[in-house]
């Protein structure tokens, strides 16, 4: 098995070997006219897009519906981060892969933690919850920060930057008025929160939601779990009376049942399964930040018994 410094260098040479031969397969050359722009994830990619507009030309690593912990850079996202004059990362430590990606591609322009002013909430051991996009308060600031860092790079649009961050922080703020209201209609005692893994924390927490536990506990996908972490699990869904169990969209829902019928409650699972390291595909419930926080909040809502929307 490589190391992670041998498989930067390994795609360094293939982003080499890309460039010197060009062809069909990459994007088109750069005409100097929009901002080249690479997002790591899918929702800041989303935010990216948002803000600049018909300025800006964004290339997302992270593909939809896809793991963001097992993600590993192909030649071509080598070669936009060789020729991007902004990156924009989540932060917070979630792309752990970025730092080697970037040296190894050689990237000169500017790097911007999207994370930067975002009051940040911990787990077990202290670490910090990197997933802080399920909180459109920090969807605000996220934003901001891009749209800070596109007009310090295209002083010229500076204004049409600001604009566009003015126009898309009143949707979000609307949302986060709109999905408060859909919460509190969930009666207290069902505001019960059990997902793939410990993803919605800043979601639970803006709207008064208990987050009971999760099948992989932990921030990172890539956690192994124990049998005992199981059956614990099973315990604590039963005595909560936690009704219904939340699978993710870019995880296998095989745990998540296999725990679902132990414990005797329902799975939400295949479409209407929520979206939580990943935005979905174009055409899905969750193609955009504001669709996904959408279709998450009305599937928890009706599976906890809330008033339908």
């Amino acid at each position: 098995m490589l190391s992670l410094i041998s498989r930067s260098l390994c795609i360094a040479l293939l982003v080499l070997t890309a460039v010197a031969c060009g062809g069909a397969s990459g994007p088109p050359s750069a005409d100097g006219s929009r901002l080249n722009v690479v997002a790591t994830t899918t929702q800041v990619a989303d935010f990216a897009a948002n803000i600049g507009g018909d300025k800006v030309r964004v290339h997302g690593l992270l593909k939809p519906n896809v793991d963001p912990h097992d993600y590993e850079p192909t030649p071509l996202d080598m070669r936009m981060l060789a020729e991007a004059d902004v990156v924009v990362k989540n932060g917070v430590g979630f792309e752990k892969w970025l730092d080697q990606a970037i040296e190894a591609s050689g990237f000169r322009g500017t790097l911007v933690d999207a994370s930067q002013g975002v009051r940040l909430r911990t787990g077990e051991g202290a670490s910090a919850d990197p997933h802080i996009w399920h909180d459109p308060r920090n969807a605000k600031t996220m934003a901001a920060n891009i749209a800070r860092a596109f007009a310090a790079a295209d002083a010229a649009n500076a204004a049409v930057y600001e604009q566009n961050l003015a126009a898309y922080q009143a949707r979000l703020d609307e949302l986060d008025a709109e999905i408060e209201k859909k919460i509190q209609s969930i009666p207290e005692d069902r505001r019960k929160l059990v997902t793939d893994h410990d993803t919605f924390g800043y979601y639970a927490d803006r709207y008064g939601l208990t987050v009971v536990g999760s099948v992989i506990p932990s921030f990172d996908t890539s956690a192994e779990l124990s049998a005992k972490q199981i059956t614990d699990l099973v315990a604590r869904i039963k005595a909560a009376g936690v009704t219904a169990i939340f699978s993710e969209a870019s995880l296998p829902p095989k745990t998540a049942e296999a725990i679902g019928r132990e414990a005797g409650v329902r799975v939400v699972a295949g479409e209407d399964a929520l979206y939580g390291d990943s935005l979905g595909p174009e055409g899905s419930a969750g193609a955009t930040y504001l669709q996904m926080m959408r279709h998450n909040t009305d599937t928890i809502v009706a599976a906890l018994g809330g008033a339908a929307t």
